[in-house]
């Protein structure tokens, strides 16, 4: 244990879990733009993803994807963009300008250096040509309001033009300009993605321009997204916080430092919360005082925010649950540790199983059936496959 610093166990983690991250009872939240704060970010690498993360923390679940649909494409309080380890998510509108200039900046230098380096190595024009087709294509989106890639290829034509990329690798393809730019655009903070072209779990979406935000300053960026990101996630280690921000140990280390950021131990050794943070939560001890229950989705925010994840998630369910390159698929929880998986069948009935045993009881299945009752009923007719599939998920949903 750290001289001075107060040890926080795995008991006091679980029950800031539960209530920092709307999934105790009691802790519920009433809208989508509230989730997304509570967490920060809801990941949005697979659409279903965010309606999923949002219905199993609001206290009403039957307006989920009228509330979210309404937060994402009317109201415009979440944007979907790029954000850390260059991955989509959905973000609170306020925190645009943190994510971009804290995150984006960097990884959109590296993405447009590598168009151009590709182009050239393909004999494709220059730089030159490629800003004029970024300029008629962001002209084209404004005129349109949103839009498909083949779309706005209807208004500039040169954005169909292809090049090879990685001639003569045994990774070789083919790869449009449009692809290519449009990537590099929302990076830059230049597009977002908007409405999908099917339902809200459709992976085809409509470009759209991405709202207007002030530029911030790099490192105040970065400590004002660690001080939200500790104030919902904490206690965190310098490798949490590392893996997932995408930053160098040094900017964390800068950031924590920007922030005043408390030491405390943890069993894994020293973590951080934020100034003040650092002794007993009354208020989330009360709030998870009730078992409660959850089946979170495919990648969901709680389940991927930490890089060191025995304190919720045993060792031995990470086969099951998780795809070969580190997704974790749909999780069940109890009482703030994952305890199984579930999955929809193609007759749309949950289905789930328990993995965990320990500590599980009739009061248990009784809770997890009645959340998964409750998913069954928001869902409807709606069928969900993840986009990144794991062992459990594949045989329970066959």
């Amino acid at each position: 244990m750290g001289d001075g610093q107060r040890y926080i166990g795995v008991a006091e983690r679980r029950a800031r879990l539960a209530a920092r991250h709307r999934l105790a009872g009691a802790a519920r939240a009433g809208s989508p733009e509230e989730v997304a704060g509570a967490l920060v970010a809801l990941h949005g690498s697979d659409p279903a993803t965010v309606y999923l993360a949002v219905g199993a923390r609001l206290a009403d679940p039957a307006r989920t994807v009228a509330e979210t649909e309404r937060a994402l494409y009317e109201d415009r309080g979440l944007v979907r963009m790029h954000g850390m380890r260059h991955t989509v998510f959905a973000f609170p509108a306020d925190l645009t300008a943190v994510v971009h200039a804290s995150t984006g900046l960097a990884v959109a230098a590296r993405e447009r250096a590598a168009l151009l380096r590709d182009m050239a190595l393909a004999g494709a024009p220059d730089a030159a040509w490629l800003k004029e087709v970024e300029e008629s294509a962001l002209a084209a989106l404004a005129r349109r309001g949103q839009a498909t890639a083949a779309e706005l290829a209807q208004d500039e034509p040169r954005l169909r033009e292809r090049f090879v990329h990685a001639a003569g690798k045994s990774y070789e393809g083919v790869h449009t300009v449009s692809t290519r730019l449009l990537k590099v655009l929302g990076v830059e903070g230049k597009v977002v993605r908007g409405r999908p072209l099917g339902s809200w779990t459709s992976s085809q979406f409509r470009w759209a321009p991405a709202p207007e935000h002030p530029e911030l300053d790099a490192a105040q960026a970065r400590a004002e997204l660690l001080r939200r990101w500790l104030t919902a996630c904490g206690p965190a280690t310098e490798a949490d916080l590392k893996w997932w921000t995408g930053w160098t140990v040094t900017d964390v280390r800068k950031a924590l430092a920007a922030i005043g950021a408390q030491p405390v131990s943890l069993d894994e050794g020293t973590g951080y919360v934020v100034a003040g943070d650092a002794g007993p939560d009354e208020s989330a001890k009360e709030m998870s005082a009730e078992p409660w229950a959850a089946l979170l989705p495919a990648l969901d925010p709680t389940a991927m925010g930490w890089r060191h994840r025995d304190w919720y998630l045993a060792p031995e369910l990470r086969p099951a649950l998780f795809d070969g390159s580190g997704n974790i698929g749909p999780t069940v929880w109890w009482n703030g540790r994952v305890i199984g998986g579930w999955a929809q069948r193609a007759d749309g009935d949950m289905v789930w199983r328990i993995l965990d045993t320990e500590g599980v009881g009739r009061e248990t299945e009784t809770a997890v059936e009645k959340e998964a009752a409750r998913l069954r009923d928001w869902v409807g007719a709606t069928r969900i496959t993840p986009r990144f599939r794991t062992p459990l998920e594949k045989e329970l949903s066959a």
